[in-house]
């Protein structure tokens, strides 16, 4: 009986997960991300404050899956980020910003294209 596994590597690492070491590194850049915004504000709110930094984080792996490929890499390996509370007073809305500085790898023998 054969068992099938998948050993297909994740496209983004965070901080202390590091991308296969076959992989070489083409460069290193940062993007930028929001979470959706909740009502009121987010001081003494955890709940509301978690749901906004793991929705801050799906919009932000997005981002950064877009980026290998727009790039030709195959990983991104987030290395710093900065997470700001940002405030819309007139609507009453607050929502995080985060930028995340990340370095782009590609595994040997795979052609590059101009980013």
């Amino acid at each position: 009986m054969a068992v099938e596994t998948n050993t297909a590597h994740p496209v983004v690492y965070w901080h202390r997960d590091l991308p296969p070491l076959s992989a070489d590194v083409v460069g290193e850049d940062t993007v930028e991300a929001t979470s959706r915004r909740v009502e009121g504000s987010l001081s003494h709110r955890d709940d509301a404050w978690l749901r906004c930094y793991q929705d801050l984080l799906e919009r932000a792996r997005t981002r950064l899956e877009q980026e290998v490929v727009r790039r030709a890499g195959h990983y991104a390996h987030v290395h710093d980020e900065s997470i700001d509370i940002r405030h819309d007073e007139a609507k009453g809305e607050t929502w995080l910003y985060g930028r995340f500085q990340y370095v782009l790898y590609r595994e040997p023998g795979t052609p590059s294209q101009p980013s």
